[in-house]
């Protein structure tokens, strides 16, 4: 199995390998990373978790004029082929601007700009996305999933509190009568995108039940600067991800 992805792509491949060893505590395992690649091995039962880090899916590079992020190419799909499983996730830095942004321009069909439109942007690349799982994924041996929109808490206004209210100091998960924000717009990109596929990609909906969970995060306790309410605290709400995920496995047919 492989997590191809950002950071929440890591969130989740934590969680299971913490999982799996919990359950397997005498196993043999290792844990081996080469470059942006980590593998996590039970020698057991002859099962590897990878996780490929890939934060935008479709290629980033290097050219005179300085770090292009080509939104119409995949040329790194290369090692993502041969895995029974591909759990696919983007989005948690379509909208860093600034220090945070790792590019300098886009280039969007065969034009290089210096920036444009974020959710355009993102809809271009999950579609170059889903033209290669459609042109290269065996369905016959692999099942594709897309992880789905991890949401962030930094406005408290979405579960009625102030708009400088964040996860930081929270104890409680919201509930639906308190949570009134809609689903997020990339959301519905995701599920665009999904339904227009070819190959057939289970999304792992994952963003109501998350949404909720504004007191799962680290914020202030992370060791580090800054308050994070993007990722999440494990154990915690990407073991529910993981949860799901094992219930659709075991409910496929054999």
């Amino acid at each position: 199995m492989m997590f191809i992805g950002d950071s929440l792509s890591l969130n989740q491949w934590q969680s299971l390998t913490c999982m799996l060893h919990a359950f397997l505590p005498q196993s043999n395992y290792t844990v081996h990373r080469e470059g942006n690649l980590s593998t996590f091995y039970l020698p057991e039962y002859e099962v590897s978790l990878m996780l490929s880090r890939n934060a935008f899916l479709v290629d980033i590079v290097q050219e005179k004029i300085g770090t292009v992020l080509k939104l119409d190419y995949i040329k790194n799909g290369e090692s993502w082929k041969g895995y029974d499983f591909l759990i696919f996730n983007t989005w948690h830095w379509w909208l860093h601007t600034g220090r945070k942004q790792p590019w300098d321009f886009i280039e969007s069909r065969g034009k290089v700009k210096k920036d444009m439109d974020r959710m355009a942007a993102y809809r271009e690349a999950l579609r170059t996305w889903s033209k290669w799982v459609d042109s290269n994924v065996n369905t016959t041996t692999t099942q594709v999933f897309f992880q789905g929109i991890s949401p962030t808490h930094f406005n408290g206004k979405e579960w009625n509190g102030t708009k400088s209210t964040t996860c930081t100091h929270q104890i409680r998960p919201a509930t639906d009568l308190t949570y009134e924000s809609d689903p997020p717009p990339e959301v519905t990109i995701v599920k665009e995108v999904l339904k227009n596929m070819s190959t057939p990609v289970v999304l792992l909906d994952i963003t109501r039940l998350s949404q909720l969970r504004k007191d799962g995060h680290p914020s202030i306790y992370t060791g580090l600067k800054g308050n994070d309410c993007s990722h999440w605290c494990l154990a915690g709400v990407p073991d529910t991800w993981n949860e799901i995920l094992y219930a659709i496995l075991t409910s496929r047919k054999t």
